[in-house]
């Protein structure tokens, strides 16, 4: 029984300490970023960058991770689901400068044509955008020149953040299922 009371009074003292601990980055940090949001001071920042989906090799940056069991009949691999952290880089050239990572998930969701389901967090790494994120959900017909895709939030700098992607893709190998996707990104934040 004494055993089980100093547990519980460690347990309590380390919850408090954690609390305590939290009130440090807490409230006085979301009132500066809430008073900012209420004086209406709100920012447009455009993105560049390229996204490298590499599924070959022997470090893919993305995994299929289930597929239905028709998928391989499919011409449009319908049912296909893969799971992603590529690299984000200034340039088209893999040894370009990493400024984040896009992770998430997307699936071929479409029968008739090739279309994929992108729900992806873009990490940022680099500058006065680290730690900051943005989420995209939504469709890409991959097949199209050009894309738009939607961007539905976001953390860091983008709290809040609304937007859009318009990406094209810079290479593929249709052997290898590798792409290089060049994004272009407007975000309201």
């Amino acid at each position: 029984m004494a055993r089980k009371s100093q547990a519980v009074i460690i347990f309590s003292l380390l919850q408090t300490l954690l609390w305590a601990e939290s009130l440090e980055h807490g409230p006085a940090h979301v009132e500066s970023w809430a008073k900012r949001l209420d004086e209406g001071k709100e920012s447009i920042t455009n993105l560049q960058f390229y996204f490298h989906d590499t599924l070959s090799g022997n470090k893919p940056s993305a995994v299929r991770v289930a597929q239905a069991p028709d998928t391989d009949k499919s011409p449009t691999v319908f049912g296909r689901l893969m799971m992603a952290d590529d690299p984000l880089t200034v340039g088209p050239e893999p040894t370009s400068k990493l400024v984040g990572q896009a992770q998430g998930i997307y699936g071929s969701a479409g029968q008739a044509e090739v279309g994929l389901l992108m729900a992806m967090n873009f990490h940022f790494v680099d500058g006065e955008l680290s730690d900051s994120s943005i989420s995209i959900l939504g469709r890409n017909p991959v097949l199209n020149p050009v894309r738009e895709l939607p961007v539905v939030g976001g953390t860091g700098i983008f709290r809040l953040a609304r937007g859009y992607a318009l990406i094209q893709t810079h290479q593929m190998n249709f052997a290898t299922g590798d792409a290089i996707v060049a994004y272009n990104v407007t975000v309201i934040h």
